[in-house]
């Protein structure tokens, strides 16, 4: 599972807020660098996200065109040797 947009952007508030309010230093450096992962990750996802919707959009474009089936272009060939068995004979 990969997280979201939203879920890393809450992570890195949380991580934030803790070392805003924490009195130690190892304890600040290390919420500011989980923060900045959480920073990094949110990009990454927001990426994925947005891939995702693209993606689905173009799939539904593509569903909703109007493209012919090929039996509905069974026998409309111009070459001799194509369309209907019966034809040919």
């Amino acid at each position: 599972m990969q997280p979201t947009t939203a879920f890393c952007r809450d992570r890195e508030a949380h991580h934030h807020a803790l070392a805003r309010t924490t009195n130690l230093d190892n304890v600040r450096l290390v919420a500011n660098a989980a923060a900045a992962a959480w920073a990094k990750e949110g990009v990454a996802a927001g990426l994925r996200e947005d891939r995702k919707l693209r993606t689905r959009a173009f799939a539904e474009a593509c569903a909703a065109a109007s493209e012919p089936t090929p039996s509905d272009l069974h026998g409309l060939s111009e070459n001799p040797d194509r369309g209907h068995a019966a034809a040919a004979v």
